[in-house]
């Protein structure tokens, strides 16, 4: 039987920034478009313009929001551990321990924890929609589940066709942030687009890196990444071009009214180094930092970014 410790390595504690920077920008973006902070401040948006914003409900629907992302983020996991036990793709691994493929714990176990992070997720999702009336979101919230669960479940896993990397940028980039920035203000913005854009293209680049450490294993394994398809060296490249892009999508909130968006190129600095380690060449388990590195990173952006347009 497996630890709760072991449980907890299970969830992939490092991915889970990605789950995060998402909801943040979203509701940086939506109290962006209520006004930010001076709204909250002041009470208002400008001279002769009064608006009121219910603090209390913008930190409910975030968090509600959170809950969400969390929770497809950690099911995702277990349904990943679950579905590539159960082939034998995890028999030969160099990354960090799984449930299933080490015997840690029995499938079914692993599956039903996979389900019982979903149904949170549904859970709070059905909450966030009752609270802002965004009822697109059920749709969406059902096919955020589906679109996790057959990344690698399922008789034909399209994680296993090379589409994984549209499988993030939808659900962690563009769902995650969109749906918690309408949920928030009732609608969309450029700025809260641009930040959906760039975080689902960090999301991409946390997949990526991990994709290129398993480049020998998945290729033994039958597993097709887009990075098996690549291959090792234009691989490479494309992970420093997604971690790269998401500073230019800055140029987004900055054009929509939001310059202090620029602080978020701030954690250009936190990048710098998972960018050498991935060009030095550097496989296996030496590659593992740069997930984290890079989860790391795609929080600090969203944080100062979030920030940047509330102010």
């Amino acid at each position: 039987m497996a630890t709760f410790g072991e449980w907890v390595e299970g969830a992939r504690m490092r991915t889970l920034p990605l789950a995060i920077a998402p909801v943040l920008i979203g509701a940086g973006a939506g109290l962006g478009a209520l006004g930010g902070f001076a709204t909250i401040i002041l009470g208002s948006t400008g001279p002769g313009e009064q608006q009121t914003v219910n603090i209390t409900a913008v930190l409910l629907r975030t968090l509600l929001a959170l809950i969400v992302s969390l929770g497809l983020q950690i099911g995702s996991n277990y349904a990943n551990d679950y579905s590539d036990g159960i082939r034998g793709t995890d028999d030969v691994r160099v990354g960090p321990m799984r449930l299933t493929a080490s015997g840690a714990a029995e499938p079914g176990s692993v599956k039903r924890a996979a389900f019982i992070s979903f149904g949170i997720a549904g859970a709070a999702g059905l909450m966030l929609v009752l609270v802002s009336g965004q009822w697109w979101l059920i749709p969406v919230g059902a096919a955020a589940v589906l679109a996790a669960w057959f990344y690698t479940g399922g008789r034909r896993p399209y994680g296993y066709m090379a589409m994984g990397e549209l499988f993030v940028f939808t659900f962690f980039g563009l769902v995650a942030t969109l749906g918690t920035a309408a949920s928030i203000a009732g609608g969309v913005t450029l700025s809260a687009v641009s930040g959906a854009i760039a975080i689902g293209l960090f999301a991409c680049g946390v997949l990526m890196a991990n994709n290129i450490r398993d480049i020998p294993t998945d290729r033994e394994a039958g597993k097709t990444t887009l990075a098996v398809v690549l291959g090792d060296s234009m691989a490479r490249a494309i992970y420093t071009v997604f971690v790269s892009a998401p500073f230019v999508m800055l140029m987004g909130p900055i054009v929509d009214g939001h310059p202090a968006s620029v602080i978020a190129v701030l954690s250009l600095v936190l990048v710098v180094q998972p960018v050498k380690l991935v060009l030095s060449g550097a496989t296996g388990a030496d590659l593992i930092p740069t997930i984290k590195a890079t989860s790391l990173t795609a929080l600090a952006f969203s944080f100062l970014l979030a920030l940047g347009i509330a102010l």
